[in-house]
């Protein structure tokens, strides 16, 4: 996996970029710098465009990955929407499992709706459990409490 790291141009949200195959390790590394981007600029919003990357994780290693990012993402009022491929369901469990911890964190399928989230004035955490589509999958936008 490679990936990419900015501000937007309006400086409300970090942008990560990440291509190819994600794993735990990967994952933790893109997440460490870009939370370092975050904190240096003074923001906790962040869109991550797997668009072009999948989660090969097994759930163990994402299971630890939510649970580590927990504390200090809860604590710091951190927001997270996952822009993601339509019909790529390989980041719905990790997603699922970081919003159990208390995570906000949103799937999308559409940059226009993620980012919108992002910018939206309601910053409370969304701790409710994923809507499940008809497909079975995470539904691809959850509203926010």
């Amino acid at each position: 996996m490679s990936y990419t790291i900015e501000p937007s141009s309006d400086g409300k949200y970090v942008i990560v970029t990440q291509t190819g195959d994600i794993t735990a390790e990967t994952a933790a590394e893109s997440k460490h710098a870009s939370n370092e981007l975050g904190r240096t600029l003074g923001i906790n919003c962040y869109l991550i465009d797997v668009t072009e990357a999948r989660n090969t994780e097994r759930v163990l290693g994402n299971v630890h990955l939510a649970q580590e990012d927990a504390p200090l993402a809860i604590e710091s009022g951190v927001r997270y929407a996952v822009l993601v491929k339509p019909g790529d369901h390989s980041h719905d469990f990790v997603v699922a499992f970081a919003r159990t911890q208390g995570i906000d964190t949103t799937l999308f399928d559409d940059r226009s709706e993620a980012v919108e989230h992002l910018e939206s004035a309601a910053g409370r955490l969304n701790t409710t459990p994923p809507d499940r589509g008809e497909s079975g999958g995470v539904s691809t936008r959850r509203p926010v409490a």
